[in-house]
């Protein structure tokens, strides 16, 4: 009997590497025939030799007109209809949105929609925005309309917003907090003598907080320089919300803050920081905030979907307004000048990601969902 076939479609394959990865491989090791369908950067072979079946696709995150998403929605539909998979997992907005009509016009047996965060038409104000999540809302209706589908969230707001626009049955979504994160990688180390740092990272949008963390920095450190604030990432030149590189440096001439750029050594970037900060609109479930405590660093994050879910307040970590540059300095300074509570903080952040965010455990809830929507669809056909 041949294998059963997976196919992951997902944005861009970092994205897949950093947050899907596990799963994927761990359906290898249960006899899944594991595709990736992903706009590929520089990652092809490490694809490749993880033993996935890669279809490069062209996915662009920048281009919303109907001519683009026509022709991405024709790629994906094409794809799918070649390979015939078992079950197709859509992974972030694009794949969900187009993947989700692609798999029910050709009947694929099942679908899993990971709903990694709405995006930014649910963040925005203004008449403009408000069409645009009417159409989105309508899509996703649409989308998430497959006979034999498990749309999972990250979070409870994310999911009582769309099930409420698109009367999606409680009995086909579920939640899964987050990625999970390798507990093995992260450990719990003192942080480097010298100037406390406190650091960002995340992709260098304008709603990540990146102005209210650079003008926090600037609050913070007006009179004496307390802490050194390191911003760790990179530019997308895809997203329009992305801080432009003459911003970027400006503040870094201005000594505002440190730029490490792009790393993928986020264990060790973790350890060097004493306050891990993400003043972020809005999430899904961001990892980093997860990986900051399992290295046992203190947090510090907006009282926003996500980012709320990620922390318990005032115990792993505290939680500021969202766009109040005030507060966030506040927090930061509350928490330099009292190392024992930053201290306290981290261990009970580290004892949290052993509890519920062990990349183990969210790999078997996955795995686990994938058998129960197969068993659905044969109970079907009997």
């Amino acid at each position: 009997m041949n294998n059963r076939k997976l196919l992951f479609i997902v944005n861009v394959d970092w994205f897949f590497i950093s947050h899907r990865l596990p799963i994927a491989l761990e359906a290898i090791d249960k006899g899944y025939e594991v595709h990736i369908a992903t706009t590929i950067t520089d990652r092809l072979d490490f694809l490749l030799d993880k033993g996935l079946i890669v279809h490069p696709i062209n996915l662009h995150r920048s281009q919303s007109g109907v001519f683009a998403v026509t022709s991405e929605f024709l790629e994906i539909f094409s794809l799918v209809r070649k390979i015939s998979p078992d079950i197709v997992h859509l992974v972030t907005i694009k794949p969900v949105l187009l993947g989700g009509l692609a798999t029910r016009l050709l009947n694929t047996p099942s679908v899993v929609s990971a709903i990694s965060g709405l995006g930014f038409v649910f963040m925005n104000n203004g008449f403009t925005a408000l069409l645009r999540r009417k159409v989105v809302s309508v899509i996703y209706r649409l989308a998430l309309g497959h006979s034999n589908q498990r749309v999972i969230f990250q979070n409870i707001d994310d999911k009582k917003q769309l099930s409420k626009l698109t009367s999606l049955s409680l009995d086909n979504s579920t939640i899964i907090q987050g990625s999970g994160v390798n507990l093995s990688l992260y450990k719990v180390l003192p942080p480097p003598n010298g100037l406390p740092i406190v650091l960002l990272a995340a992709r260098l949008l304008v709603d990540k907080g990146v102005r209210e963390f650079v003008h926090a920095a600037e609050l913070v450190n007006k009179t004496k320089v307390l802490a050194r604030f390191v911003l760790v990432g990179e530019i997308d030149k895809f997203n329009p919300a992305s801080i432009q590189e003459q911003e970027l440096l400006i503040w870094k001439e201005n000594g505002l803050v440190e730029l490490w750029g792009y790393r993928n050594d986020m264990e060790s970037v973790l350890s060097n920081a004493t306050i891990v900060v993400l003043p972020s609109y809005r999430e899904g479930f961001p990892k980093v905030l997860v990986e900051a405590a399992s290295c046992g660093r203190a947090i510090i994050t907006t009282d926003v979907p996500g980012c709320r879910d990620a922390i318990e307040k005032d115990v792993t970590g505290l939680l500021v307004p969202v766009r109040n540059t005030k507060a966030l300095a506040k927090a930061v300074s509350e928490l330099l000048n009292d190392s024992s509570h930053c201290k306290k903080m981290g261990i009970a952040g580290r004892e949290r990601a052993e509890r519920l965010f062990d990349i183990k455990k969210i790999v078997v809830e996955h795995i686990n969902i994938y058998k129960q929507i197969s068993c659905n669809r044969r109970h079907r056909n009997t």
